[in-house]
């Protein structure tokens, strides 16, 4: 399912797993990421993010300069995303630098038509 852990979260998807997947393990997939993007902030910082080129990598303040949100409302959705598995983070001495989940677009859109589909 998601594979190369590191630890701040998963960095990479394999959208071939899907597959192979059932369709309870598909909808429970589902439902949790559907779960991580449930509020429009959170949609946000995976816009954001997506549209961040790979080497560069955002940094909690960043996101807060973006936002119209305080820091600790970043902090919240950003762990509700590293927890349902859209965002992993990389340990850069004090801070944590936030990526997208590799190919997590692609294996969202998949598990979406694997659900309606069965």
């Amino acid at each position: 399912m998601i594979t190369d852990a590191s630890s701040c979260g998963q960095r990479f998807v394999d959208v071939e797993v899907l597959e192979k997947m059932d369709y309870e393990t598909c909808k429970k997939m589902l439902a949790r990421l559907s779960k991580g993007i449930a509020h429009p902030a959170r949609i946000e910082i995976v816009r954001m993010l997506s549209n961040k080129p790979a080497e560069k990598k955002y940094i909690c303040s960043d996101i807060v300069r973006a936002l119209p949100l305080a820091q600790a409302s970043v902090s919240q959705h950003l762990k509700i995303l590293k927890e349902t598995g859209w965002v992993y983070g990389e340990i850069d001495g004090a801070r944590v630098r936030c990526s997208l989940v590799g190919n997590i677009m692609e294996y969202y859109r998949e598990l979406v038509r694997k659900a309606i589909q069965e």
